[in-house]
């Protein structure tokens, strides 16, 4: 690891001061989970280091009638264990719950998991699936970014140098609607997934589909919204075969790569059969209005 200036402002405003100061030279850091690790192999080498941890509010998690807002240093294993989030949006205490070992877990955040961009992590496609907002600020002022338009490319997203995540928001799931989290693990429960699929279907009074999303990670190199494989159960039971027929539209949606957890091509199958398994499961725990 290379040598660097360490920072740390006690306001927003002083990050956003030091990072139209220093640019692209600059990195924020937050849990440093994901940031070290890429510079003790010397893959990002920061000229500065900008610690959020004395800044304020930036740990604020509120549930409401709204919505639920995580503020970006908001650590994963609050997400995974806080009541409130348990109760109103299991989809996303369970996602963070996958998240390698609980020691990780107490450190990582919920900012720096999204502005990693790190499309095999857990919680990103199941805040694509919740139709969340992303808020960043810099010395120019703020901006909101859909969470489906947050991701560009492995370890990319359109967070300029200058910005800062501040938090990122969604609405709540409808009434009675079922979820579920699944995530393909071939080697050790702390590692990365070859596959994770994160559904939620709602039904309407007939008990047919009236809302079914899916995403799905580790399977491109961004973490996807698959609207076709929702779209195709619209207006449909969710039986075993209309379930079938909608998760094998995974395969074409799917750019995975071969590597130490599977070939693309196994990939693709799993993509098919997690989803497969995701919708059938928010199916089970689905309730008509």
């Amino acid at each position: 690891m290379r040598g660097f200036d360490f920072r740390a402002p006690d306001s927003l405003d002083g990050v956003c001061e030091l990072l139209a100061e220093y640019g692209s030279d600059a990195k924020l850091l937050a849990g440093g989970t994901g940031l070290l690790n890429l510079m003790k192999q010397e893959l990002v080498q920061p000229a500065v280091l900008v610690s959020l941890q004395r800044v304020p509010d930036l740990d604020a998690l509120t549930v409401d009638s709204e919505g639920i807002r995580a503020g970006a240093f908001v650590r994963h294993r609050r997400m995974e264990a806080d009541p409130a989030v348990q109760r109103a949006v299991p989809l996303l205490a369970a996602a963070y719950g996958h998240v390698a070992t609980v020691r990780i877990r107490m450190s990582a955040t919920v900012g720096g998991g999204l502005a990693h961009a790190d499309p095999a992590m857990d919680a990103p496609a199941v805040w694509k699936v919740l139709g969340a907002t992303v808020h960043a600020r810099s010395a120019s002022g703020t901006r909101q970014i859909a969470a489906e338009d947050f991701f560009e490319d492995f370890y990319t997203s359109v967070l300029e140098p200058e910005e800062v995540l501040t938090e990122v928001r969604a609405p709540l799931p409808p009434a009675g609607a079922g979820w579920s989290y699944q995530k393909f693990l071939p080697r050790s429960v702390d590692d990365y997934a070859a596959v994770s699929v994160a559904a939620l279907l709602a039904l309407d009074e007939n008990g047919h589909v009236k809302q079914a999303r899916v995403g799905i990670g580790s399977a491109a190199p961004i973490p996807l919204l698959v609207p076709a494989v929702g779209a195709a159960l619209i207006g449909q039971p969710p039986t075993a075969e209309t379930i079938a027929a909608a998760a094998e539209l995974a395969r074409d949606a799917v750019d995975p790569l071969d590597d130490l957890r599977g070939s693309a091509a196994y990939k693709r199958d799993m993509a098919v059969v997690f989803t497969r398994r995701a919708l059938a499961e928010a199916a089970a725990r689905a309730e008509r209005p």
